[in-house]
């Protein structure tokens, strides 16, 4: 009897310790920390010739992870090179981690010259004197004129611009701009400039052209015909066609739940 209650001890004890243990919590001794600070995050620029705008751009401190945002897109790596379209001072930033932080940092390039030839997109839309610029015009009206120039189309199918749901300004209802134009040119910036009508004063914002997604986005100012619920509230529109004779935009969805297509000529 002694040695039972001796072993029953011993194993209540035993439980006992164990039940202890489990109770216990794990401590998680894995902290992120940072491998450097942002003044220790080197950004390296490299123009092929002096004051050119064929640039490439280099985050090279190891341990840094992040992307680059060139104006002209983003490229998720520590190394990108480009033709830039702008003449000037460009500001270019690389944003990433630095361990245990995000941080952004940006590096400037002069650009004096436009030495290397751009994607043939830009010079049909600002024209081949780019810092002069280009004026759109919609190809129709003013007036309803039977054209198709501004028209509701099928939603989420740009393979189907053609297909007008409504030809709201061949039939009836053209924009209240559509005599109006609207400017794109590069001098010292992407500059895009919007005149509701002949004698209207101007609007002044920025465009992005990105040739890869074949969009053009417009800030600080509507396209002609970007009256609501037609046009696009962050200002982002599908290429179609972009020819020196020609442009056209699509919405694949825009307020009203519909798309949305627009026909522009040079003026």
């Amino acid at each position: 009897m002694k040695k039972n209650r001796i072993t029953i001890i011993m194993l209540a004890s035993l439980y006992a310790a164990i039940a202890l243990m489990s109770c216990e919590p794990i401590e998680d001794r894995s902290y992120l920390e940072n491998n450097t600070d942002v003044a220790g995050v080197e950004l390296v620029a490299t123009q092929s010739t002096q004051g050119g705008n064929q640039i490439e751009l280099h985050m090279t401190t190891p341990g840094v992870t992040g992307y680059w945002d060139y104006n002209l897109g983003r490229a998720y790596t520590d190394r990108v090179e480009f033709i830039y379209p702008i003449p000037g001072t460009a500001t270019f930033t690389f944003t990433g981690t630095l361990g245990a932080e995000f941080f952004s940092k940006t590096i400037e390039v002069q650009i004096d010259q436009l030495d290397h030839s751009l994607d043939q997109d830009w010079y049909d839309l600002v024209g081949e004197e780019t810092a002069l610029g280009k004026t759109w015009v919609f190809d129709g009206g003013p007036d309803p004129d039977g054209g198709m120039w501004w028209y509701m189309s099928p939603n989420n199918d740009p393979a189907s611009w053609q297909t007008a749901w409504w030809n709201a300004a061949g039939d009836c209802c053209p924009p209240v701009d559509a005599a109006g134009r609207m400017v794109f040119d590069l001098d010292g910036a992407a500059n895009y400039t919007y005149y509701s009508g002949p004698s209207a004063d101007p609007v002044e914002g920025n465009f992005v052209l990105s040739v890869i997604d074949q969009t053009l986005t417009v800030t600080g100012a509507n396209i002609l015909g970007a009256e609501a619920p037609r046009g696009n509230p962050n200002g982002v529109y599908t290429i179609i066609s972009l020819t020196e004779d020609e442009m056209i935009l699509y919405v694949p969805n825009n307020e009203g739940g519909t798309g949305w297509t627009w026909v522009f000529r040079p003026e």
